[in-house]
């Protein structure tokens, strides 16, 4: 490569706040805010995908259709009714969450809470019915035909908490909204995220620094995503 080019991209990245912080402490909280709404939601929907499974009751149908309705539900009507939630007018106004990190991880758990149970709840369902029937002829109870189904669905489960992660991560209109997109006096993010910093580094005409970030949220997508093709991939080879 000429030397020419490197030259003048060297001046782009010295300029970039890399050595203030302001980077680093973005990632850790968009991975943050991400990972343990994914956590809490994968806690949440996998037992619901469950139930579902397994279970049949009046209004089962209605119950599938509104989780689906969930998975494309506009992310900045669940920003405003978190925000009205954690407001001091809301029910929970007490516990003083409005533009705090745990405020942005209450609406990430939101958006993440119907993809993962609706594609944990096809993966589920799509197992052979002859896996449950073998369970069941070898003396199994009702928990380890559960097991058995979980373990032959486990690697949809896993596609599932990748979508609902890739949801989180890549969210804007909601976080922007509950979480402020605020950093402190110092440049370090409080409830700043890759997204949010995007958007306003672009903006702002910092389209480097704005596509710095992009490469690196890009990059924190695809790592996440390999590493779950990965685990797939050494589940399925004999």
């Amino acid at each position: 490569m000429p030397i020419e080019p490197v030259a003048g991209l060297l001046p782009i990245v010295f300029d970039l706040p890399f050595r203030e912080g302001y980077v680093r402490s973005i990632i850790f909280v968009s991975l943050y805010v991400s990972v343990v709404a994914v956590t809490l939601s994968t806690l949440f929907s996998v037992p619901v995908a469950v139930a579902m499974g397994f279970a049949d009751f009046p209004g089962k149908q209605f119950a599938k259709s509104v989780i689906n309705t969930g998975m494309g539900f506009p992310s900045v009507v669940v920003g405003l009714l978190v925000l009205f939630a954690v407001s001091n007018q809301g029910p929970l106004g007490s516990l003083n969450l409005i533009f705090t990190p745990e405020a942005m991880i209450l609406s990430q758990f939101v958006l993440a809470t119907p993809p993962i149970t609706a594609i944990s709840l096809a993966a589920i369902t799509g197992v052979d019915e002859g896996v449950r029937d073998a369970a069941r002829v070898l003396g199994g109870t009702r928990l380890d035909v559960a097991l058995v189904v979980l373990k032959e669905a486990r690697y949809g489960i896993a596609t599932a908490i990748l979508a609902g992660f890739g949801r989180a991560i890549s969210e804007v209109g909601s976080v922007l909204i509950v979480g402020g997109n605020i950093t402190g006096a110092d440049g370090i993010s409080k409830t700043r995220t890759l997204t949010t910093a995007i958007q306003l580094e672009a903006r702002q005409g910092q389209y480097e620094t704005a596509m710095v970030l992009g490469a690196i949220l890009v990059a924190l997508v695809l790592t996440v995503n390999a590493i779950v093709v990965r685990l797939g991939d050494r589940e399925v080879r004999p």
